[in-house]
């Protein structure tokens, strides 16, 4: 577990500050979680194949090189940090 510890010279509001940029931080990425699934949803049905066979497939070199693949692999990837960052953003809780 980290820990931080932030100090304001405002004694007031500072942390309803901290609680929105945070909340608002959090809408982003559930956002971006939310539109990358529906690219990666595209790529699915276009192929006619979940995004897990795609990636056994072609770790295993059973589909060829296209720029398809690569946007469908760069928008799985981004999914992973985007689900990671609100894991991480989900598990920030105030100490007093």
């Amino acid at each position: 577990m980290a820990e931080l510890t932030l100090i304001s010279e405002s004694p007031t509001g500072f942390r309803a500050l901290i609680e929105s940029a945070l909340a608002h931080e959090s809408g982003f990425i559930e956002i971006g979680i939310r539109q990358t699934e529906q690219r990666i949803q595209v790529f699915e049905r276009r192929y006619a194949m979940k995004t897990a066979d795609f990636l056994s497939r072609y770790e295993q070199d059973g589909l060829e090189e296209t720029l398809d693949f690569a946007e469908w692999i760069g928008e799985f990837r981004l999914l992973e940090r985007l689900r990671e960052k609100m894991r991480t953003l989900r598990g920030i809780h105030f100490a007093n």
